[in-house]
């Protein structure tokens, strides 16, 4: 990539996957750039979970009705949680987390996706917080807000057009009805 900007436009979710291993020095990367990310008086209320066995991920894949299936044909996914005592914006603190990652995944070539997990449900109605919480051991305080897939692309896609780019959704100055409509 030569700069951000191009990362923007050529980064997808992606939710297939090769069966190619990423080395240990991409996966750390990837985690270091969770580290590095920024939170609310520097709070840091977040702590990630890193999942790499197969079984693991296959249960995981099965946390909620829809969505989660991608979770299953990763190289390793990262389950993002957070601590609401440490910060009262722990969720843009996990978010933020989670698309630092995302965004390091792609500069380095890799894949990955957000799976929603927090005020998501199983088929059953039981939570798949509740559920990724149980698998993982994870204490109750804190709130799984997603799981971060990861693995090399076994899709194409090409890079998102600028000129497609909705314009109409940015206000200069004032909100202008007109545009927002």
């Amino acid at each position: 990539m030569d700069n951000l900007h191009d990362l923007f436009l050529s980064r997808h979710s992606i939710r297939r996957y090769t069966e190619q291993e990423i080395s240990a020095e991409d996966v750390r990367t990837i985690l270091e750039a969770a580290l590095l990310s920024p939170s609310s008086k520097s709070a840091r209320p977040w702590q990630f979970v890193v999942v790499e066995d197969k079984s693991m991920l296959n249960r995981l894949s099965e946390c909620k009705q829809f969505g989660a299936k991608p979770v299953a044909g990763a190289a390793f996914a990262v389950v993002v949680t957070v601590s609401p005592e440490k910060s009262d914006v722990y969720l843009e603190d996990a978010s933020v987390a989670a698309i630092m990652m995302h965004l390091q995944a792609a500069s380095l070539g890799i894949g990955s996706c957000w799976i929603q997990v927090r005020e998501r449900y199983a088929a059953d109605g039981e939570a798949a917080e509740d559920i990724v919480r149980e698998l993982l051991g994870i204490p109750s305080d804190m709130v799984v807000e997603c799981i971060m897939t990861f693995g090399y692309s076994a899709e194409t896609r090409r890079p998102v057009d600028p000129s497609k780019l909705l314009w109409e959704k940015v206000h200069i100055g004032t909100w202008n009805q007109q545009q927002a409509d």
